[in-house]
């Protein structure tokens, strides 16, 4: 999708980046990190010719973005940035509609892509199209920066800090909406931010940068597990490090869930969960090879269906963790895909079970408690 190739840019004898190579695949989350002055900021802004590459080309879709006409360019990017930049004279639904209207959508098309918006990031459209920025939290109208972004549906979106002037509330909240925005729409997003554990939780993967350069691109796992060098290793943090190293396996957080066959009836499957007080079923073949999930809501929209089975109605899109991964892996899942739980399978696909939010919870208040005694009382982490 994006492709930067030998690409440095320049200030008189300054080098902000040098000689960059950058391979940036469709549907990825890619956070740049790294200390102030590093060249991350630098990149992202190449990316839609805010600023331009002093040697080598970046490529979008194969087309170098030298050769796009530059207003078409930006229009076809989604760009937030940290201090949102909504216009104060403009309502909430003119703001949002800016790049649409530029590209002569017609007033139909437009409005109905507002409220289809506000109503994907949980504003009501008849209570704040028609407000003014002044009127919202800053939360708020950070929520309508991003939306503003997706408004002519673009491919790609930058998004430069956009949580950093946020209280730690928000900023999270923040973090989780743009996480279920991209689970449901796959854009390419580029994620600039100063905050390690914002580019562990957002990231697909991780550039770590310094100096101009790339020190490590990838995934948040193996970053944290293999860092490339002693730069990385204290930019994340040995304490943070000490403490993944140390975490039990899976099979010692492994919960034994409530299963179910597919061929099983609705009515079945409700007397089950009332029997063993569990709102989702686990859905397993003869052979215990895990198919799905089924939940009680599920289960209820269908329930006047007689002739409906658990295999008409069980979610299949549902993350999993291999045996073979780390409980790391599970907390970095768990927080990307925002569930509550996630089956655990072997190589054959059999259910062994599953990790809940509760049980890693649990887990991470006991490394706290090793910590604090291991420092003579003193908190590890704080």
């Amino acid at each position: 999708m994006i492709r930067f190739s030998g690409v440095s840019k320049k200030y008189g004898s300054f080098q902000a980046v040098n000689n960059l190579d950058l391979h940036i695949r469709e549907g990825e989350l890619v956070a740049l990190i790294g200390p102030s002055g590093s060249g991350k900021t630098t990149t992202m802004k190449m990316i839609n010719r805010l600023i331009d590459p002093s040697e080598g080309s970046i490529l979008i879709n194969g087309k170098a973005v030298l050769e796009h006409n530059v207003v078409e360019l930006r229009r076809n990017i989604g760009y937030v940035i940290q201090h949102i930049g909504l216009l104060p004279h403009m309502t909430i639904a003119e703001n949002i509609a800016i790049v649409p209207k530029m590209l002569k959508w017609d007033k139909m098309r437009y409005a109905a892509r507002v409220d289809e918006l506000l109503a994907l990031v949980g504003l009501n459209p008849e209570e704040y199209r028609q407000r003014y920025p002044a009127e919202l939290s800053g939360g708020q109208q950070q929520r309508i920066g991003v939306i503003r972004a997706l408004a002519a549906d673009p491919a790609i979106i930058l998004m430069d800090e956009p949580f950093s002037a946020l209280d730690p509330i928000s900023r999270e909240q923040l973090q989780d909406e743009v996480l279920r925005l991209q689970q449901a729409l796959h854009k390419t997003i580029v994620f600039v931010t100063h905050d390690i554990d914002e580019a562990i939780k957002m990231g697909d993967k991780i550039c770590i940068m310094n100096q101009g350069e790339i020190v490590q691109f990838d995934t948040p796992e193996r970053v944290l597990r293999h860092p490339a060098n002693e730069f990385v290793s204290s930019f994340i943090g040995t304490k943070r490090m000490s403490q993944l190293e140390s975490l039990p396996s899976i099979e010692e957080v492994i919960i034994r869930p409530v299963t179910a066959k597919p061929n099983r009836g609705l009515a079945e499957a409700i007397n089950t969960m009332r029997r063993q007080k569990v709102d989702t079923l686990i859905i397993v073949d003869k052979n215990n090879v895990f198919l799905g999930v089924a939940g009680a809501w599920e289960i209820q929209q269908h329930f006047q269906q007689e002739k409906m089975t658990l295999e008409d109605v069980m979610r299949k899109d549902i993350p999993v963790l291999l045996a073979t991964q780390s409980l790391s892996e599970a907390i970095h899942l768990i927080s990307k895909h925002q569930v509550a739980y996630l089956p655990v399978i072997n190589d054959r696909q059999e259910l062994l079970g599953i990790v809940n939010r509760a049980s890693l919870v649990d887990i991470m208040a006991r490394q706290v408690r090793i910590e604090e005694n291991s420092n003579g009382g003193r908190c590890a982490v704080c």
